[in-house]
């Protein structure tokens, strides 16, 4: 009775539920369709289930054995393939629709084809003509053109004969042409002419759907006997229903042939006698199914623990790819790594106990799997992802503070705002995460709590490592570890990373935060032949040394090949992959970036291999720098390993002089000199590989220095030592630090840095003074002369981490790159969390919508309208100055801004409400405000690294110095930073001097001198230049007394400068001794980009008790904004 209700919604969910996940179907037929259907007043089955409604459960098995997935969304999804009346066109990521079309249709001889094979038309042709099965896969988002018809099914009748037009051709259609299209692509974006045409099926797993499957998994291999008697159990219903419908149709064809009366046919009487009794035991057996498939379900729910961490695993892997692009995982490999750990994880008797062997054996098994593909800065971010979707699973984590710990606390409007208790060691960014904080129910009183006990608070701050320091007053006690995370991140963003690794620790077991050291050996016993092994390369190393080694421990030498992959190396390539098939060879392709556009044949060969059964030696080795080119199939299939120089200054030198020989080093006939000199060189070599790390303090740009760098110097330095009597230090200094490695350098202001380093190792006293030092810690210096081993031996009693110092860095510097380091931590963690509602466990679920909505309303409250530009410029009119250029045109530019916010979110209100279409724009701007981002769109005007709250407040400030410039006239003291272009107000104070003192604008320039004043007590502007406020300082402190520069206070990381003249003068002679000249940037990304350079001008500060070089080497400037 329910038939009309049920084919109504099977026929929508055919039509429309195609590209949607399970639980968007569930929600379209439960909370859509139904109730529609229902108010209709259509009969409908109550629990309408799709599959069971189309399908037959005998086809489904034959689905599964083929390798479906025996999931109920798979299913669906295999009903909508077979029944659907359009082609379909499946999503599928992980492959698993590929896989089963490929065996579903390999006996009717299908054609596996893709868009990139040169004759795919005439393949296609062939197979309409024939009737054969075609699988087009790895298709992007454009299908080509010549497949329009053969989508459109756009059929010629002519006669009894039906043709299809293909390119320029009619070719005769055989009705039994079945088309199947698979893309790998996770999130495709099809248009309408292709959507149209086609029946999109989403085949991408998800959770749910790979829990099923991989319960399956485990039963499979636990309980075989399980297994046996469901898969008997679908045979023996089936055939029980079959007999039961052929019963039917002998007894509707007996009725329909009979003459006469009924009653004397005895033939039929009979037979509905024998059907009677056969359909009740028949109905009995079913009953009786029913309860042991009920039984057998029960006892397969007793493994989901395990199915459940494996898929949580999984989609901790597969989020990677967001991170970098080689991070790709397949479906396929995991299924495999997981039968491993089912095989070798501990038995037991008791249930529990197996399951629990089997969780953790498995959770490690893919920690040490994934981490030798990771690069060692991600290997923290995959331990603390695996740890947090683990206990998010288990219900342990309290969802808001953990979105607190990855975005902190973000402050619109200040006004509400207790007052900052100790502004001396609280900083605003971190008083604007406690007071936010306060909000959550765990964290009540934080904020009274500082203002109460302050002192002990700066204790527990000053600590070298508060993580396992003892919180102040109760909050010991009431403090779990992820609240200790959250306080951490609040005031100490430098210890994060540290207290994330105790986290993990504490949860998984120390094992998850010691990652294992890469073991080629081992690597190698882990693979197959048809699978390749692929390096992903990091600058300055080079795998192909290790991999000679190995290949001589396992007797390959002779049977090693490697190609560097380059023009024209493609037929070389793939004659040794085909020889090596044959015969058990390893083959080694380098850099394969280098060759993208041969990379898609590469990975039509690869994946040949299984298929051709090549030889149990033969090892397929690839190398690569990340790549968004690089095929995302081959990256699944093979094994991944990252390789990375090593770390510290210990390491580098180590690896450095292992380099050298006892040959080369004779070379040299000034000895002396040589020994001590080659050893400044390897430090030099060493500092500036490590100097990276502290990121925009050491050098604005991350050069990569490699060996070759070194050799080079190396040779120079032993012929110039043994031509000259005397030593030739300025020729040396200037070949290696601007000829060689300055030969990489493109940023005026590094060059600097190598020009002092060398300044302080190439001078007579490196020769003349017995262990002559490197930087101000005593541990490192030039030993004396010796043998090679003396100067490994020295080498080897150095510390393995590295104190700032020795880089003539400050202990500050360590702070600056850590707070980065946890910024990049939780940014990456940021950009994997699933986009649900950031509610959950505890606290309100207030949705992402509300979230927004209440931002974009907050901003357009606080956010003023545009000025008035013809107003403004006829209120300045009388005076035609160039400072009035500048303001007219800032205007301008802040005009578009603000029109572009208020804009921005009026729209996206609109949108959020659903009266608007959610552009990607309007998407990318969502996602911001959730994230407590500014948008990329409004940081056009000018560049900043501000957090929403901070940016808005900023924008505020920089509005209101326009609106006093405009209402009162020009002001005492600039705020330089309020400017969008700050250079162009820079040059408008020269081009004014230039034109009352009546000189060319070029012979102009600056000259500074401090003023220490407050901005209250400056009454009128000076008579020549302007006074500039609101500068900071960076990598330096600053004496008020005497006005120079002076080492900075422990963890005063920025400081704010006093207000400076800047003067313009006719002439100005060079900076003489005594002075350092800082460059002064628009914001702290020092470089830049290329359309918006960082650099504005460089400004002279007197350099106090040290000297110019000492500030280079710290890396000190000025800057004009801050990150927070």
């Amino acid at each position: 009775g329910c038939l009309p209700g049920d084919v109504v919604v099977a026929s929508c969910f055919m039509s429309y539920a195609g590209p949607f996940p399970s639980e968007y179907r569930d929600e379209l037929v439960k909370h859509t369709w139904l109730p529609q259907v229902k108010a209709l007043a259509i009969p409908a089955s109550a629990h309408f289930d799709f599959a069971l409604f189309l399908a037959d459960p005998a086809a489904v098995r034959d689905w599964n054995i083929q390798g479906l997935p025996s999931d109920s969304f798979s299913t669906e999804n295999g009903v909508m393939v077979t029944r659907g009346r359009r082609w379909p066109l499946m999503v599928d990521p992980q492959g698993q629709a590929n896989k089963w079309v490929r065996n579903m249709e390999g006996k009717n001889a299908l054609k596996v084809l893709n868009l990139q094979m040169a004759d795919m038309a005439r393949q296609i042709e062939n197979a309409i003509q024939f009737g054969n099965p075609v699988l087009l896969q790895d298709v992007l988002e454009e299908i080509d053109p010549i497949l329009e018809p053969v989508l459109a099914k756009s059929f010629i009748k002519r006669g009894n004969q039906v043709l299809i037009k293909l390119g320029d051709k009619e070719v005769d259609y055989n009705p039994d042409f079945k088309l199947y299209i698979t893309t790998k692509l996770a999130n495709p974006h099809y248009t309408p002419e292709i959507s149209t045409k086609v029946m999109i099926v989403n085949f991408a797993v998800k959770e749910q759907g790979l829990e099923a499957q991989l319960l399956s998994v485990v039963v499979k291999n636990e309980r075989p006997d399980l297994d046996k008697q469901k898969n008997d159990l679908v045979v023996k219903v089936a055939a029980g229903k079959r007999t039961q419908a052929e019963l039917e149709d002998t007894i509707l064809a007996l009725l329909s042939s009979a003459s006469g009366s009924l009653l004397d046919n005895v033939a039929l009487i009979n037979t509905l006698d024998a059907s009677k009794t056969t359909w009740e035991e028949v109905n009995q057996s079913l009953k009786v199914a029913e309860e042991t498939a009920r039984k057998i379900e029960a006892a397969s729910q007793l493994y989901r623990p395990c199915s459940v961490r494996a898929a949580v695993l999984y989609f901790v892997l597969n989020d990677l790819s967001l991170v970098d692009p080689m991070y790709q995982f397949s479906l396929d490999a995991y299924n495999d790594l997981f039968l491993i750990s089912i095989r070798n994880s501990p038995r037991s008797d008791n249930l529990a106990e197996r399951i629990k062997s089997l969780n953790d054996f498995h959770t490690y098994a893919v920690y040490k799997y994934t981490a030798r593909g990771l690069f060692e800065r991600h290997k923290l971010l995959l331990s603390l992802q695996m740890c947090i979707r683990i206990l998010q699973t288990a219900n342990q984590v309290n969802t808001e503070e953990w979105q607190f710990f990855l975005k902190g606390g973000s402050v619109l409007d200040r006004s509400q705002q207790p007052a900052n208790p100790a502004p001396m060691w609280i900083s605003e960014e971190a008083w604007d995460n406690v007071t936010e904080l306060d909000a959550l129910p765990n964290f009540k009183g934080v904020t009274s709590s500082f203002e109460s006990s302050t002192g002990e608070w700066e204790r527990w701050f000053r600590q070298g490592e508060p993580e396992g320091a003892e919180l102040p007053g109760d909050w010991e006690s009431k403090c779990n570890e992820l609240q200790r995370l959250v306080l951490v991140r609040c005031l100490r963003p430098d210890r994060v990373v540290f207290s994330a690794t105790s986290y993990v620790a504490n949860a998984l077991g120390r094992k998850f935060v010691e990652p294992p050291v890469l073991d080629l050996g081992e690597t190698y016993a882990d693979s197959t032949p048809a699978s390749p092994l692929i390096f992903v390369l990091s600058a300055g190393v080079d795998p192909t040394d290790n991999l000679r080694k190995l290949a001589a421990e396992r007797g390959m030498s002779g049977k090693f090949f490697s190609v560097a992959l380059g023009q024209g190396q493609a037929p070389l390539a793939t004659r040794l992959i085909e020889d090596g098939l044959r015969e058990g060879t390893w083959v080694f392709l380098a850099n394969c970036h280098l060759m993208t556009s041969w990379l898609p044949k590469l990975d039509k060969l690869i994946e040949s291999f299984e298929s051709r059964h090549p030889h149990e030696n033969f090892r397929l080795w690839l190398s690569s720098s990340p790549s968004p080119f690089f095929p995302i199939a081959t990256l699944q299939r093979g094994i991944k390993m990252t390789t990375e120089p090593p770390k510290g200054l210990r390491a580098n030198l180590m690896r450095m002089y292992n380099t050298l020989t006892d040959e080369g080093v004779a070379q040299c006939k000034s000895q002396a000199k040589y020994q001590k000199l080659v050893f400044a060189l390897t430090y030099f070599h060493s500092v500036l590989l490590e100097r990276r790390k502290f990121r925009t303090l050491g050098l604005n740009i991350p050069y990569d220095f490699n060996d070759t760098d070194f050799s080079v110097s190396d040779d120079l330095l032993k012929s110039y030592l043994d031509s000259y009597e005397l030593t030739p230090w300025d020729a040396l200094k200037y070949l290696i630090a601007e000829a060689n490695y300055g030969g990489r350098v493109t940023d005026e202001l590094d060059r600097r840095v190598l020009a002092s380093y060398l300044n302080k190792f190439y001078c007579e006293d490196a020769l003349a003074v017995a262990q002559y030092p490197l930087s101000p810690l005593p541990t490192y210096y030039i030993p004396d002369n010796g043998p090679l081993q003396s100067f490994k031996d020295y080498i080897a009693t150095l510390p393995a981490t590295d104190r700032p110092e020795a880089f003539g860095q400050h202990p500050n510097a360590e702070i600056s790159y850590l707070i980065e380091d946890s910024k990049v931590l939780l940014d990456s963690l940021l950009s994997l969390q699933p986009r649900t509602a950031a509610g959950g466990s505890g606290g309100s679920a207030n949705s992402r919508e509300d979230l927004v909505m209440t931002i974009a309303t907050d901003l357009l409250e606080q956010v003023p309208g545009p000025f008035n530009l013809e107003e403004v410029m006829k209120g300045k009119a009388d005076d035609p100055s160039a400072l009035h250029v500048v303001l007219f045109q800032e205007v301008e530019r802040y005009n578009m801004l603000l029109a572009n916010v208020r804009a921005s979110c009026a729209e996206l209100q609109k949108g959020i409400k659903g009266l608007v279409v959610m552009s990607a724009d309007l998407d990318a701007i969502f996602d911001a405000l959730f994230n407590a981002r500014v948008p990329a769109a409004w940081l056009k005007t000018y560049p900043s690294l501000k957090p929403l709250g901070p940016w808005t407040r900023d924008l505020l400030q920089r509005i209101e110095q326009l609106a006093l410039w405009i209402n009162e006239g020009y002001p005492r003291v600039y705020w330089l930073s309020g400017f969008t272009y700050p250079t162009g107000f820079l040059t408008a104070v020269l081009q004014t001097t230039a034109r009352r003192a009546s000189v060319p604008i070029d012979t102009l320039s600056f000259d500074y001198s401090i003023i220490n004043l407050d901005e209250k007590e400056i009454n009128a502007a000076p008579k020549d230049g302007v006074y500039i406020k609101g500068l900071y300082l960076e990598g330096a402190g600053w004496d008020f007394e005497n006005g120079c520069l002076c080492e900075p206070e422990p963890m005063e990381l920025i400081v704010p400068m006093p207000i400076l003249l800047f003067k313009p003068v006719e002439n100005k002679k060079k900076s003489g001794k005594g002075v350092y000249v800082c460059p002064l940037y628009l914001y702290p990304v020092r470089t830049g980009t290329r359309e918006r350079p960082s650099f504005m001008i460089n400004v002279d500060l007197r350099a106090g008790s040290a000297d110019a070089d000492h500030w280079i080497m710290r890396g000190t400037a000025m800057l004009l904004s801050l990150a927070s």
